[in-house]
């Protein structure tokens, strides 16, 4: 995304918004906002065309910092990162073209900074902080062009096995039982070995699948199939796949995205799809889902 060397000065809001292929209203919120580098001249709103060309390449030297190689070429369109359903579902029907790789959080962190996706998806919970994601994300990509925005609140706990219904009332009941084990990168296991740790359970009290649950479905499946008594979890794929649910936290899920790609057609396509009736009705079918902070902006890293 270029400005051509005969663009004026300074642009129109009218102009923006054709740049960056959104409605006028989206670059008087954004000016509003101070996402955007502007001028208020006379009542009426300049855009600077050196420093908004600056702010799509993500040119960080004016702070000092210096953009990773890997963020100044255009990120692949994929979503990776960790596994969501609902995020899931509203990729592939909001026709985006949107590819998905989804291995984990950190794994997502790795593949944006990388350039192999423009957005993944979050829920490392930081215990330092109290928080999710932030200096996770600050840490590894705190110079690149990204901003970090709320997807959901989520029903994150356990999934649990129709024979441990009731019996399993917190995580100090899970010694000797049979666990789902998720890859490292996972925010979900990152998550469940901080309860265990906490709960004064040790590695050798509870007993791992030997497989990788890689996605949310992929670790119903195993509980559900019997192969596992518990695993971390959904409440959205409790319901689905006829679980007992035990709720451990509520946690923030956030998608990580690229800026200049925010405004590409694949991102923007969902981005629509998602302010539909239907996205916010799938919510409530999958249930477990908070959608009042979506779309809230956490941290831009501009």
């Amino acid at each position: 995304m270029e400005i051509r060397s005969n663009t004026p000065e300074y642009l129109t809001t009218r102009e923006v918004a054709e740049l960056l292929r959104v409605k006028e209203r989206k670059v008087y919120e954004m000016a509003a906002a101070e996402e955007i580098p502007c001028r208020r001249v006379t009542g009426k709103l300049l855009f600077p065309r050196a420093e908004l060309e600056a702010w799509l390449i993500g040119d960080q030297q004016s702070s000092g910092s210096a953009t990773p190689q890997a963020m100044q070429r255009t990120p692949a369109n994929v979503v990776a990162g960790s596994h969501d359903p609902l995020l899931d579902w509203a990729i592939r029907e909001s026709g985006s073209s949107l590819a998905t790789f989804f291995d984990g959080s950190l794994d997502g962190l790795t593949r944006v900074e990388a350039g192999d996706a423009m957005a993944a998806g979050l829920h490392v919970f930081e215990p330092d902080r109290d928080d999710w994601n932030i200096r996770h994300v600050t840490d590894a990509l705190g110079a690149a062009p990204i901003v970090l925005v709320e997807w959901a609140i989520r029903s994150q706990g356990l999934l649990l096995s129709s024979e441990l219904a009731g019996s399993i009332k917190s995580i100090a009941d899970l010694r000797g039982k049979r666990l789902v084990r998720r890859q490292p990168a996972a925010g979900a296991g990152i998550l469940l070995n901080y309860l265990l740790e906490e709960a004064g359970i040790g590695p050798d009290q509870v007993s791992f699948t030997k497989d990788v649950a890689r996605t949310e479905t992929d670790a119903a499946v195993a509980v559900a199939s019997g192969r596992a008594d518990a695993a971390p979890g959904l409440e959205a794929m409790a319901q689905q796949f006829g679980l007992t649910f035990l709720l451990t936290q509520k946690e923030r899920f956030d998608l990580i995205v690229d800026r200049r790609a925010w405004f590409e057609p694949p991102f923007q396509a969902l981005l629509e799809f998602c302010r539909t009736p239907s996205f916010m009705e799938k919510a409530e079918e999958l249930g477990g889902y908070n959608l009042s902070g979506h779309g809230r902006v956490h941290w831009n890293g501009a």
